[in-house]
């Protein structure tokens, strides 16, 4: 599974996308989970890879400080979306406030996951990378 590409798109009413069919077509089933992500975009995957990757992080020490505030800052914004049979899903506002998400979103490919951002903010962020 590689997600791939770049898809500009409108919400169709407030914090609801379609999830494009390249994308859609990676995800087993109709749910999948969303997190914030870093550089203030939010953070896409198959929900068997997820549950998958998601146990590595219960192997450090639970008195190891140093991870402590990434898996506050992952797990405390999971959430797990379904996705209609139009390719519907609902983004919950909490995550559209983090990404600043309004009118247009950019989901971007970044292979083992995708990912959601403020067409703008994606623009600042190629502009200071590439």
């Amino acid at each position: 599974m590689v997600f791939f590409g770049e898809y500009r798109l409108s919400f169709t009413s407030p914090g609801r996308l379609v999830l494009p069919k390249k994308i859609r077509e990676l995800i087993k089933g109709d749910t999948f989970v969303l997190s914030k992500g870093f550089d203030h975009c939010l953070s896409g995957y198959d929900r068997e890879d997820w549950e998958k990757r998601a146990r590595s992080f219960f192997n450090f020490s639970l008195i190891d400080r140093d991870n402590l505030p990434r898996q506050r800052f992952l797990f405390s914004s999971i959430v797990y979306l379904e996705i209609d049979a139009q390719g519907r899903f609902v983004i919950p506002r909490h995550l559209l406030v983090f990404a600043q998400l309004e009118n247009q979103a950019l989901i971007i490919g970044v292979g083992d996951h995708f990912e959601i951002w403020n067409p703008k903010k994606w623009q600042i962020y190629q502009k200071k990378h590439f």
